[in-house]
């Protein structure tokens, strides 16, 4: 089993919760283009399993087939886990469950292991690695980490020196 790095809770937990609760009951026309992130909410996920940046996204409502798109590659440490988004992250989502992802993994001991579903169940966030899967807090992924820092950014988005 692996261990997912956990992420910084995020002082507004009841105004997130308050935004994915009304999110899932209004479906945005077909006209109405929401950020990657707000679309994430719409289908019950938080905002923190994408990294800050999302220059794009292109989703059908239909198939639930999505492509979501970065400036490059991002690179990043959570505590003593390393993570990589592919500057293209792909997949099939429907509420509550991200299948067939690509362009998402986590380094666990030395080797690099593709991220391949993620499901939201209750108050738990599940990620496999396809062998394994383990379980998170739901509000450890309120907020999104910054491409090369994470969490540990100074001012200037850089990390911060300890």
């Amino acid at each position: 089993m692996f261990v997912f790095p956990m992420a910084r809770r995020s002082i507004g937990v009841t105004f997130l919760i308050l935004i994915s609760l009304s999110a899932s009951f209004a479906s945005p026309s077909p006209d109405e283009k929401l950020s990657a992130y707000q679309a994430l909410q719409h289908y019950h996920f938080p905002p923190g399993i994408l990294p800050k940046g999302v220059s794009g996204y292109e989703l059908d409502r239909e198939t639930g087939e999505f492509s979501a798109y970065l400036n490059g590659t991002c690179n990043f440490a959570i505590e003593s886990y390393q993570l990589s988004y592919k500057s293209t992250i792909r997949g099939l989502i429907s509420p509550g469950k991200i299948s067939k992802l690509k362009g998402v993994s986590v380094k666990v001991l030395f080797f690099w292991l593709n991220i391949v579903e993620v499901v939201h169940d209750g108050d738990e966030m599940q990620f496999s690695v396809g062998i394994a899967s383990a379980n998170f807090p739901i509000d450890n992924f309120d907020e999104s980490p910054q491409c090369g820092c994470g969490f540990d950014c100074n001012e200037n988005g850089f990390a911060a020196s300890i």
